[in-house]
């Protein structure tokens, strides 16, 4: 009997799951995947003009440190002395080769600034987001079996702070407390020195350091690199956790009060495996949707804490280009960052298409 009552509550949610005529799951995600496409070419419009304002990039990163014949050379050979839309069709044509230009500050071929810093930032978010997860799952269970009794105002309140307090002041006080006063973490950077030389023995690396420490089977070289990641993902996690936290609550408080619930308690299902099993899996379905967004807050997020925490990755290295106003780098960053929030957008809503009955296609 309580089987058979189990299984009829655990269908509820899934009834009914009919789709508008004349589409498909292929058709939905051939057109959000065509979508992608003017998101980037818009957003990589923008740029270019928008980094033009005050002149071409040359200029910007070296002028003051040149001649002005010396600079109106180098202007030349790089073509900035054509007209801004040649310029952009050029710079538009190379893009579509792979080619994102050279950084005027190092020197350095942008597409290599974004194999190699762009694995890190991809790491933090990835511990971030772990982090977001394993806070806000559970707090926010806890927060709707004790609705409005004092556990359930407390975890709103610490959910409030946690999105509402500035990341790198979040970073700077976990620095004070965990490296500073209790020594117990690193203060900044991705590996210590010498796990950076056990990192150097590694054939074919890869810019991932959990994935090469893994390869190598070193356990000390894993728990430096696990060590240094903490305090980021942290500091970054906190801010999505306290969304989840809120979004967990309000949904199972919703879903609790759904007829196929309260049925399943009145026959005598027990009240924890009404909250884990079917209170809460409709209840995860709004951190699916909003999913794709939180990971661009948490890039946004991720240039401060990586420049708090000195993480060498995209939002680092993009704060580092700003200060040399070496645009052309800029540039490539914030494409590369435009392209990972709007795959990211895609992959969610294709999974939410997948496990809604609400989404239609």
């Amino acid at each position: 009997m309580t089987s058979a009552l189990e299984t009829e509550v655990e269908d509820a949610p899934r009834r009914s799951r009919k789709r508008a005529p004349g589409g498909g799951l292929g058709r939905y995600i051939l057109i959000r995947f065509l979508l992608i496409i003017p998101t980037i070419f818009i957003l990589m419009t923008m740029v270019f003009f928008l980094m033009r304002i005050t002149g071409d990039p040359l200029t910007a990163a070296l002028g003051g440190r040149l001649t002005p014949a010396q600079l109106a050379e180098r202007r030349a050979e790089a073509g900035y002395d054509r007209p801004l839309i040649v310029q952009y069709f050029d710079y538009l044509g190379g893009v579509l080769r792979g080619d994102f230009g050279t950084t005027y500050s190092d020197n350095t071929p942008v597409s290599e600034v974004l194999t190699t810093y762009g694995a890190a930032t991809f790491e933090l978010v990835m511990y971030a987001l772990v982090v977001a997860l394993l806070l806000g799952v559970p707090l926010g269970m806890i927060a709707a079996r004790t609705r409005d009794r004092w556990p359930d105002a407390v975890l709103r309140i610490i959910a409030i702070l946690g999105y509402a307090t500035p990341v790198f002041f979040v970073g700077l006080l976990l620095k004070l407390v965990f490296s500073v006063g209790l020594g117990w973490l690193p203060v900044a950077g991705r590996l210590s020195t010498e796990g950076q030389i056990s990192m150097s023995t590694i054939l074919n690396p890869t810019p991932f350091f959990l994935l090469d420490a893994l390869r190598l089977g070193d356990m000390e070289l894993l728990g430096d690199v696990v060590r240094h990641a903490i305090l980021p993902a942290v500091a970054l996690g906190i801010l999505t956790g306290g969304i989840f936290l809120r979004l967990v609550r309000t949904n199972m408080i919703g879903t609790q009060d759904m007829q196929y619930i309260e049925s399943a308690r009145s026959r005598g299902v027990a009240e924890r495996r009404l909250t884990t099993r079917h209170a809460l899996r409709p209840a995860l379905i709004p951190i699916i949707t909003v999913m794709g967004m939180q990971v661009a807050l948490m890039l946004g997020g991720a240039v401060l804490t990586e420049t708090t925490f000195e993480w060498n990755g995209l939002g680092y290295m993009l704060a580092e280009y700003m200060k040399a106003r070496d645009y052309v780098a800029v540039q490539g960053i914030v494409m590369m960052l435009a392209v990972i929030v709007a795959v990211s957008n895609f992959v969610v809503d294709v999974v939410a298409a997948l496990i809604d009955p609400r989404v239609r296609y």
